[in-house]
């Protein structure tokens, strides 16, 4: 007997650090509180690709990937959702957005100390970037792969 297809969303997220600061998005959406980059994986795009261009499309800055922090994935009734956290350093420096667009308000570069003065959109921006501060495992880009990659 087939079995139905599970409903699959996924996600990448993005802890961009610059030494003792991280890059942080002023949303548009979900309430307009700060976040850290992140977005869908668009049909055809990698987790890679996804993490690069939303953290650009919505902070103006570009990325290099530097490691996996944490694969997530919570099945419910309804389907599933899978996020990948990486971990990014700047390209250059290109300075955060300033001027709002359709992907969000601003972008800034903050200590963590500034970033509990900030509306968060959830406790857990704070929880994931004192770990990263603290030396939380990086595991190596190579973790994801297409299917069949050796």
């Amino acid at each position: 007997m087939a079995r139905e297809p599970i409903p699959t969303w996924c996600f990448a997220l993005v802890v961009a650090r610059k030494g003792e600061r991280f890059l942080v998005v002023h949303e548009r959406k979900h309430g307009q509180g700060w976040y850290l980059p992140a977005g869908r994986v668009e049909p055809g795009e990698s987790f890679f690709e996804a993490a690069r261009r939303e953290t650009l499309e919505e902070t103006a800055v570009p990325v290099r990937l530097t490691g996996v922090l944490r694969v997530e994935h919570t099945p419910s009734l309804e389907g599933a959702r899978l996020r990948v956290v990486f971990l990014a350093e700047p390209e250059d420096d290109t300075p955060p957005k300033q001027v709002p667009d359709e992907e969000s308000l601003e972008a800034r570069w903050v200590t963590l100390e500034e970033l509990e003065r900030l509306p968060l959109r959830g406790p857990g921006v704070v929880r994931l970037f004192r770990s990263v501060a603290a030396g939380a495992p990086v595991f190596p880009l190579a973790l994801l792969g297409r299917e069949g990659d050796v």
